[in-house]
């Protein structure tokens, strides 16, 4: 067993997973959705990005550049949220919160496209 793909597959999946766990919920309620939970989505992705630069393989570039598209759209997320929160005169609303979850879900394919190739990638390497 190879310790730095144990660490690598556990932050791409952790990322996933706090990922769908953060959208979940009904789209415009923001009592469905943590700050927490998308600030942890966030330092949980840029760990995973970080853990992508090693790679010099055509499908390593492919990861890389999901794991930015992932990064990208939950600063935007969380960026929407700062906005309605500390700068809007209406606050948090229903069209802010779908704007963040939808940023977020759009995240969410971008995580789930990782792991789908970290899947691919481990199975090509058993053969």
């Amino acid at each position: 067993m190879n310790l730095e793909k144990v660490i690598f597959g556990f932050f791409i999946i952790l990322a996933m997973t706090l990922n769908f766990g953060f959208v979940i919920g009904e789209i415009d309620n923001p009592a469905h959705h943590n700050i927490t939970e998308l600030f942890a989505v966030i330092v949980v992705n840029l760990i995973a990005t970080v853990l992508k630069f090693g790679e010099r393989t055509q499908i390593g570039a492919i990861h890389l550049a999901t794991s930015l598209v992932a990064v990208l759209q939950l600063i935007a997320a969380a960026s929407v949220w700062a906005y309605a929160v500390h700068m809007s005169a209406d606050g948090l609303t229903p069209n802010a919160m779908a704007s963040i979850v939808s940023l977020s879900a759009g995240a969410l394919v971008a995580n789930v496209l990782s792991v789908i190739m970290l899947i691919i990638e481990t199975v090509l390497f058993h053969r």
